[in-house]
């Protein structure tokens, strides 16, 4: 296999950690596409990328790459992948996968095994989680018996003269009936299900602190597994004081030991002298270059992705779950 070549599609905020990540794993990206062309034609000149087009279908019939990188919005993703999947080409899809728990169904069953398919949810590949799970993997807390993960953040909290931090960064936001749990938690569900295994939602309440947006941002849930393992996860980005991008709290109880990460600090708890601080903002990269590097493995070896499609489509009915638990009506 030669050096692969990659195809990106979407030229927003988030495709500039993605083409960082595709040069440290090697690849090549040969096209960037957006509907506004403009702004791929920035992106491209950015990364010295030549080939530049406004019209997915147009690129792909012009091919000239194995892998497509969806970075785009969400309302592209299914016919995107489907797209790439017509086309022979390996596919990974930006989280979500799609709106609904039936949609990403579908598209599933549409790529059947076409292609390779991969969801880039990335947040279990961050280092500090990745910290956490090392040392529950090395056994120094045990089997996990308990786990609660929070988040906070400002993000929607109203600033003098400018819209919000986070609908100047997600602007869909703005009249998207769902927002904390589909945008932001569903990290969060995902390193739950990582390090704790199947859960369900028994219950959850969503409300709204902030004025004038239409979806959710304040969150308490509950979760169980078998045995009578019990999970919980909360959050809210309506925090006055907090940073607008949300800082998260994990604390694992185990057989032997309990881990607690708060926001870059991780330590066992009884043993605080040994904790370790990791410098988020310094190594954000990191989780988009570990889950490139991973995609490209698993195409050369033929081995699995840690969150590949049918993997990320627990994590979708897991948050989908989490409005039906509280009386939210999902449209199909």
């Amino acid at each position: 296999m030669g050096r692969p070549r990659v195809a990106l599609f979407g030229a927003g905020l988030i495709s500039l950690y993605h083409l960082r990540a595709w040069a440290s794993a090697g690849a090549e990206v040969v096209a960037v596409c957006d509907v506004d062309l403009e702004k791929a034609r920035a992106r491209a000149q950015e990364f010295g990328v030549a080939r530049v087009h406004d019209d997915p279908a147009a690129l792909f019939a012009e091919g000239g790459f194995e892998i497509a990188d969806i970075a785009a919005s969400l309302g592209a993703h299914v016919p995107l992948t489907r797209m790439a999947a017509d086309h022979g080409v390996q596919v990974m899809l930006q989280k979500p996968m799609a709106a609904t728990v039936s949609e990403a169904e579908a598209l599933v069953a549409y790529v059947g095994e076409r292609v390779r398919f991969m969801v880039h949810e990335n947040y279990r590949f961050r280092p500090h989680y990745m910290t956490v799970r090392r040392w529950i993997a090395e056994g120094r807390i045990g089997p996990v018996r308990h786990a609660s993960i929070s988040c906070r953040g400002s993000g929607l909290c109203p600033r003098d003269g400018d819209v919000p931090f986070l609908i100047e960064r997600q602007p869909y936001l703005k009249s998207y009936e769902r927002n904390l749990v589909f945008e932001t938690m569903i990290h969060h569900l995902d390193v739950l299900r990582c390090l704790c295994g199947p859960l369900k939602v028994v219950a959850a309440r969503l409300t709204r602190l902030a004025d004038g947006l239409p979806g959710e941002d304040t969150a308490a849930i509950l979760l169980e597994a078998e045995n009578g393992f019990i999970a919980t996860a909360d959050g809210s980005i309506c925090a006055p004081g907090y940073p607008p991008l949300h800082g998260d709290r994990l604390e694992v109880i185990g057989t032997s030991g309990t881990v607690v990460m708060d926001y870059n600090r991780v330590q066992l708890v009884g043993s605080e002298q040994d904790a370790v601080e990791i410098d988020l903002l310094g190594r954000y990269q990191e989780c988009f270059d570990t889950a490139m590097a991973a995609f490209l493995t698993g195409l050369r070896d033929g081995t699995a992705f840690e969150t590949d499609r049918l993997d990320n489509l627990e994590t979708v009915r897991l948050m989908e779950s989490v409005y039906r638990a509280a009386g939210v009506e999902i449209p199909q």
